[in-house]
């Protein structure tokens, strides 16, 4: 930091030409200038208060040290922020609608008329990945025990924009609609009204992102839009942490945003929760309603992609109950630079597969349990929409060159096969260790021959080299027991049912003590310590010697 402010007079005026280059040198002289600006809801607008004192408006007066009364102030619709890259914008507690009727929402792509373009102005970029502009809830620096909310009305597009923003921090708000529907539902009883005004309190979208990269996203709660929660691509350098994205009608994250969609760098997802999406919420009451999918018209995957690069990391995380396919990033495009980690994942209940990647991948010390049938008889959901994609609980795609890695997990399903890979080459390379594969009656399957068995691995193409070592097969189809492997044993699990499966092996469990020891793999799914240079257990849990858990994922609640 070039940190001028204290120096004398005369020292500043010679220190200046020198202090003016390094900081250039460094990309820190935004931040020395940086300002911060308050929003309360006891504010006044941007004729009464300045926005950089976090008071009331008295009531009286012009240009008053106090704080502004709505973010759109200083995001307004005109486009031009009045606030500079590097600033920090500091919500108070309170509820801000987002659209027409908002304070500033007049301008020239923002009327009555055209209620939807009433979004807020793009954040502005920052000055350096090192100097972020940043808008934050109060409470973020103290665990954000009451997030204001921002909430979309009219039809707006968007809540929170950051199309073409870089080198930002967004934390601490919920972002949200204050109205029941699903855009273009099937179900006329939850569609929104989109033909004439007023169109209602529902919003589109609720973050969007393009060409934006060094973003971090952290303590969000993105739920209930009426058709996508995250709407972005084009990313580079992206950190999303303890952000819940939750019931928004379409989609949870949607990264086709058409062409420009392939993102790059680091895409990190750490302690998220991406759930129920593909279906409405009662914005009241948070009920879940008006779950649909694609036989109705509709789409629900919690998280997927257009054709994309980048070094993607998931971990620590629950995927859960989507309409469609839980985590899908079978469309990263092979090349060298890109990978994807799953760490330490919690998915299950998802209406297609669970888990799908391409190339090179590791996935390891996570429960996957495919009961993609769970939403039978709900809603506008279909027979068809089960278990989408014949349900495989993991689906791998592979490329020349490259390895995929598939280790200490403990995966069961009532989908076609628990793993599936396809493509590749003879120069694919696949490693299955140490996981626990538990078989379900294949629920498609089942509807021509009763009790048909899920597969335990298939491979779509057999030329890619496969490799399995310490494994535990159980109740798979043809009883599959590839050489090195653990079958024909019950794995003694604490709940081995789909609907409450529980992967904690019981005392006695066959599991224990009996997979090789991998010296790249020192704790499991909760954080316990795996033995090192000794016998493992065979998939996601370590049973302890002590017999306690130590829940460091956040999800200890669904075992």
């Amino acid at each position: 930091m070039c940190c001028f402010e204290r120096l004398t007079r005369n020292a500043f005026r010679l220190f200046l030409p020198h202090a003016l280059a390094l900081c250039a040198a460094l990309g820190a002289c935004g931040h020395a200038r940086a300002t911060t600006f308050y929003v309360r809801s006891d504010g006044g607008d941007a004729s009464q208060c300045t926005g950089r004192v976090d008071a009331a408006y008295a009531g009286s007066g012009q240009t008053q040290a106090c704080a502004w009364k709505h973010p759109a102030i200083a995001l307004p619709t005109s486009d031009v922020a009045r606030i500079a890259g590097g600033d920090t914008l500091i919500i108070g507690a309170g509820s801000y609608m987002i659209g027409w009727g908002a304070p500033d929402a007049a301008s020239s792509r923002c009327a009555s008329s055209f209620p939807w373009d009433c979004f807020l102005a793009a954040v502005p970029s920052g000055p350096s990945a090192n100097t972020p502009t940043r808008i934050l809830g109060r409470g973020y620096d103290n665990a954000c025990p009451a997030p204001p909310q921002l909430w979309g009305t009219e039809r707006v597009h968007k809540v929170l924009n950051l199309d073409g923003s870089s080198n930002i921090e967004i934390g601490c708000l919920e972002i949200t609609d204050h109205s029941d529907c699903v855009e273009f539902h099937s179900d006329s009883a939850s569609r929104c009204e989109r033909d004439s005004a007023p169109y209602g309190a529902w919003a589109s979208a609720g973050l969007t992102a393009s060409a934006s990269s060094h973003v971090w996203l952290h303590d969000l709660n993105i739920h209930g839009l009426a058709n996508v929660g995250v709407y972005a691509g084009g990313l580079s350098n992206w950190t999303v942490e303890r952000v819940r994205i939750a019931a928004n009608g379409w989609v949870g994250w949607n990264g086709d945003i058409g062409s420009g969609s392939s993102n790059s760098g680091p895409i990190v997802l750490r302690h998220v929760e991406i759930a129920w999406n593909g279906c409405g919420e009662r914005w009241q009451t948070g009920v879940i309603h008006a779950c649909w999918a694609q036989q109705a018209g509709g789409y629900g995957d919690g998280l997927g992609t257009a054709s994309t690069g980048g070094q993607w990391l998931v971990e620590d995380s629950y995927i859960h109950h989507n309409t469609s396919d839980g985590l899908d990033l079978l469309y990263l495009d092979g090349a060298p630079t890109t990978s994807v980690v799953v760490r330490r994942v919690r998915a299950e209940g998802n209406a297609g597969n669970q888990i799908k990647t391409r190339g090179a991948a590791l996935i390891e010390n996570s429960i996957v349990d495919g009961n993609c049938a769970y939403f039978l008889g709900r809603d506008a959901m279909t027979a068809d929409d089960q278990c989408r994609a014949f349900g495989n609980t993991l689906s791998i795609g592979l490329v020349a060159g490259q390895t995929a890695t598939i280790r200490h997990n403990t995966i069961t399903g009532e989908g076609d096969c628990l793993l599936l890979t396809t493509g590749g080459s003879a120069t694919s390379h696949v490693m299955v260790q140490n996981n626990a594969l538990i078989g379900q009656i294949d629920w498609r399957g089942a509807q021509g021959t009763p009790g048909e068995l899920t597969c335990g691995h298939y491979a779509e193409d057999d030329q890619a080299m496969v490799e399995f070592s310490g494994n535990a097969f159980w109740h798979v189809k043809y009883d599959q027991c590839p050489p090195g492997s653990q079958c024909a044993q019950n794995p003694q699990l604490s709940d081995m049912s789909l609907a409450s499966f529980n992967a904690l092996p019981l005392t006695g469990s066959p599991l224990i003590d009996a997979a090789p020891s991998l010296a790249s793999v020192i704790d499991d799914y909760f954080g316990h310590p795996r033995p090192a240079g000794a016998a493992a257990d065979i998939g996601a849990i370590e049973v302890q010697p002590s017999g306690d858990l130590i829940f460091a994922n956040g999800f200890e609640g669904a075992l």
